[in-house]
């Protein structure tokens, strides 16, 4: 239990750290790249267990990590940050002109969605994904009908019954055809240049709501440069389940149990159990989320900062800074709240397990 807990908790710190930093360092990069002021780059939230200033920047290290900040000149309406002497106040993020605030708020974003795609490249290059567009069979599972008959890694299912197969899901279908009358099929088998015969009784498996030959797919590894291309697909494909699933939550035409810092633990531990490849896989997909609700119209959020920046543009009229300031600060009320109320929910469903 000891040795679980301390791997979801290794394994947490790894993601939050890779999330947040890479989130972060968007801001300040491109703040730096603006000449906009830097008071703080903090990791983690709460009281500060670690600081040291250096140049103009604190860097900080909080004792909550579950998040972090740049803390930005004119960032809010507060204008009491101490600064630096011969400060210049076109420095102030607040001064700048609307597409460089744009772009100030959105880089943090930016640079998860980036890490997404590049993380799944490096998935789709080194270790692949189902080949579902080929009956090639992968692994064997021990015990099956499969297993027994001898088909091994790298066959090619051509035919069952005398239907011909040109994809993975074809494979099911022939199996779990209600025309069949009894449990023996005849399989043909590509091996190489060898083409094998075999007849195959396949039974009904309860467990498995109907007749389980036992093969899994192959797996397909692309070039890294056709990786990258085929990673914008995955990405762009997921991204919008995401938010698809999203958007019927919230309208509630489904149900879904929301995790918060305790689950995602939970969830590194177990991708990391299984694997450097499922542990990457999480990490993209985790990035993927970060990017994308950081970008949705609510305030505190970054995308919430835009959509004020945005209505700038379109009416020549910047909102007053402190009705915006206090906008957010309502909006952090209700996202640290949330957190709390989930967080909560993990730990009742951690020990209820």
């Amino acid at each position: 239990m000891e040795a679980l807990l301390l791997i979801s908790m290794i394994s947490f710190l790894i993601v939050i750290s890779i999330c947040v930093i890479s989130h972060e360092g968007g801001h300040y990069l491109s703040a730096r790249w603006r000449k906009v002021l830097i008071h703080e780059f903090s990791f983690g939230m709460g009281p500060s267990v670690w600081s040291r200033q250096k140049g103009e920047t604190l860097w900080s290290l909080r004792a909550f990590p579950i998040g972090g900040f740049v803390r930005l000149e004119g960032e809010d309406a507060s204008g009491d940050e101490p600064r630096p002497e011969g400060y210049d106040p076109s420095r102030s993020l607040s001064a700048k002109k609307p597409w460089e605030r744009l772009l100030v708020l959105a880089s943090g974003a930016s640079v998860n969605l980036l890490l997404a795609w590049l993380l799944t490249a490096a998935l789709l290059a080194g270790h692949g994904v189902m080949d579902l567009e080929r009956p090639l069979v992968g692994k064997i599972m021990e015990g099956t009908p499969a297993f027994s008959a001898g088909i091994q890694q790298g066959d090619i299912i051509s035919s069952i019954n005398g239907r011909v197969l040109n994809k993975w899901s074809d494979i099911r279908e022939a199996i779990q055809d209600k025309n069949t009358a009894n449990d023996r099929f005849h399989i043909t088998v590509e091996r190489g240049r060898n083409k094998l015969e075999l007849d195959i009784d396949i039974p009904a498996d309860p467990a498995h709501g109907g007749r389980l030959l036992g093969v899994q797919p192959g797996r397909i590894t692309y070039p890294i440069h056709t990786a990258l291309q085929k990673s914008l697909g995955y990405s762009w494909n997921m991204g919008m389940e995401i938010l698809k699933g999203l958007w019927m939550v919230l309208t509630r035409k489904v149900q879904s149990d929301v995790v918060g810092p305790v689950g995602i633990a939970v969830m590194a531990g177990d991708a990391l159990k299984q694997g450097i490849w499922s542990f990457i896989a999480f990490l993209g997909v985790i990035n993927l989320h970060l990017g994308l609700l950081n970008l949705l119209p609510f305030p505190a959020l970054d995308g919430g900062r835009i959509i004020f920046i945005i209505a700038e543009m379109a009416t020549g009229k910047k909102i007053p800074e402190k009705w915006e300031a206090m906008i957010h600060y309502g909006g952090f009320i209700i996202l640290i709240s949330l957190i709390i109320l989930v967080t909560g929910k993990d730990i009742i469903r951690l020990f209820i397990k």
